[in-house]
């Protein structure tokens, strides 16, 4: 689904939605699948859990696990996209967790916690 593109992305094809969501997200075996691939470590028990940090355009989104998203789906609350333009299978970038750590850092997130205190917007 997503290959190395850069030192700090993987990039990956997702069909991309608005939806009247607080908050962008994926579906929940995705969203695990990715985040197991890209942000742990395999070295003792990690969390599955935490936001995945997508680029779509030049706009970075933490993303959620949803179970009512259909998979291959990236949706994103209708106030922070252009609604005329999506639906649409568009080009994704994910952070890796070096760049993740990051991005959600610098947005005041708590990396402890599973919830965001502002959006992305770098």
């Amino acid at each position: 689904m997503f290959e190395r593109f850069s030192s700090g992305y993987y990039l990956g094809r997702l069909y991309v939605e608005p939806y009247d969501g607080a908050e962008a997200a994926i579906q929940r075996t995705d969203h695990e699948r990715l985040n197991e691939h890209v942000y742990t470590t395999g070295r003792g028990v990690e969390r599955v859990d935490h936001p995945l940090v997508m680029k779509l355009d030049s706009t970075h989104f933490p993303v959620v696990a949803d179970d009512g998203i259909p998979a291959g789906t990236l949706a994103l609350p209708r106030q922070v996209v252009d609604s005329a333009a999506l639906p649409d299978d568009r080009p994704v970038l994910l952070a890796d967790a070096n760049r993740a750590e990051e991005l959600l850092r610098y947005a005041g997130y708590d990396i402890d916690s599973v919830s965001t205190q502002q959006d992305l917007s770098a």
